[in-house]
């Protein structure tokens, strides 16, 4: 009787751990192209690719469009589209590497402390509130996305020149700097890992307790098990990689944090919840009793929130505000997401899609960069993989 049981608990694992790999197979092909890429890299450049401090400059260098892409993949996925965030944050990065390097240091010399978190307050506010005039009139005034963010992107850059006035403005004073260019102490390093990865498991089990009080099917506790602890074990293994180098990164911890909330945010509250109905079927959505208005508006304010991080990290990584602060971005932002698996049909998409997506992209900049492959190569080799990755997402649709 025994054996019995237990052989049924064997088949019923195989089954659905099999079912989950076909319903999944995007995903997992995607993971499967960034293996491949940092496997071809790393032959070609004689294993330099992967050693700590290269790995450390690239999750470093994605961290910009990886702060876009996590807020991108919930305008997508509510059927909308931003082209102003690279420029957006471009503005903010221009506006705080000013107030770093003219207005702190007439009416606070000697506060660096204080100059940055000034600094990075109104960064933060700058874009939340450029976001709420864009979301204002997509939502309440029914302009179309694509054009209030086209002329958005138009807007920010006239307003980088303004700023700017062509001249490069240096934002490389002390405390600042440290946002985008500082590491955490290898120790703490280790603590933040268990404090990550005890998330992912209180996550997994608090989502099974979810589904299970509404009722919801629950798929084998051990395939939850598995998928949680390969996501640790990647943890483990990037840990162990930076700290052999100088440590975590302190936009690549900011970027974690920033990620861990959106994805708490898109799986488990009303908002999250909504987002996806309103991509998925709009009038089903409002006739349900969603505020497609108010969400709509909510979602461009995070958006243009976001910008503000990746503004400041923006000016933080390259140590000043410059005219040509934030370009392409946008197109890097939302090519992540597709490469993620986002939709642009919207109802479909992930955060951790779009990090994935923002890693490839990344990747194969990094990669090809020391290779010495021509700049016009390298956009060769992106646009190949942009519609290879579109491609894959037809034929998986189409044979789900």
């Amino acid at each position: 009787m025994e054996s019995t049981k237990a052989e049924q608990s064997r088949m019923s694992f195989s089954s659905e751990f099999f079912q989950i790999m076909r319903s999944n197979a995007q995903t997992y092909t995607i993971l499967v192209a960034l293996i491949g890429i940092w496997l071809i890299f790393f032959f070609t450049t004689g294993g330099t690719y992967l050693a700590p401090q290269n790995v450390s400059n690239l999750f470093r260098q994605m961290s910009v469009t990886s702060f876009l892409a996590v807020g991108m993949v919930l305008v997508i996925v509510t059927g909308n589209i931003d082209l102003s965030v690279g420029k957006m944050a471009g503005y903010v990065s221009v506006v705080v590497a000013y107030l770093q390097a003219y207005t702190w240091y007439t009416y606070l010399p000697n506060q660096p402390l204080l100059a940055a978190i000034l600094s990075v307050l109104i960064g933060l506010g700058v874009g939340a509130l450029f976001g709420a005039l864009q979301g204002y009139i997509i939502a309440y005034m029914r302009v179309p996305s694509f054009i209030v963010t086209l002329a958005g992107q138009w807007l920010f850059n006239g307003l980088i020149l303004l700023r700017t006035g062509g001249k490069t403005i240096p934002a490389n004073q002390p405390w600042f700097e440290d946002i985008a260019q500082g590491y955490v102490p290898i120790s703490w390093g280790w603590v933040f890992a268990v404090v990550a990865i005890g998330f992912l498991f209180w996550n997994m089990f608090r989502n099974r307790q979810n589904k299970q009080k509404h009722g919801f099917e629950l798929r084998n506790i051990y395939i939850d098990l598995l998928i949680t602890g390969f996501m640790a074990l990647v943890i483990l293994v990037y840990v162990y990689n930076v700290n052999s180098y100088k440590g975590i990164q302190n936009p690549v911890l900011l970027l974690a944090i920033t990620s861990l909330i959106m994805m708490y945010v898109s799986n488990n509250t009303r908002f999250g919840r909504y987002s996806y109905a309103i991509g998925g079927n709009r009038d089903a959505a409002r006739l349900s009793g969603i505020n497609i208005r108010a969400m709509t508006f909510k979602i461009f304010v995070l958006m243009g929130f976001l910008c503000g991080v990746a503004g400041i990290v923006l000016a933080s990584y390259v140590g000043y505000g410059t005219i040509a602060a934030g370009s392409g971005y946008e197109l890097d932002a939302i090519a992540s997401c597709i490469l993620g698996g986002t939709s642009t049909l919207g109802g479909i998409g992930t955060v951790p899609g779009a990090l994935i997506g923002a890693l490839i992209i990344s990747s194969l900049s990094t990669g090809l960069q020391m290779m010495n492959v021509a700049p016009a190569w390298q956009y060769v080799v992106k646009a190949i993989v942009l519609v290879l990755a579109v491609l894959a997402d037809v034929y998986f649709k189409k044979n789900r």
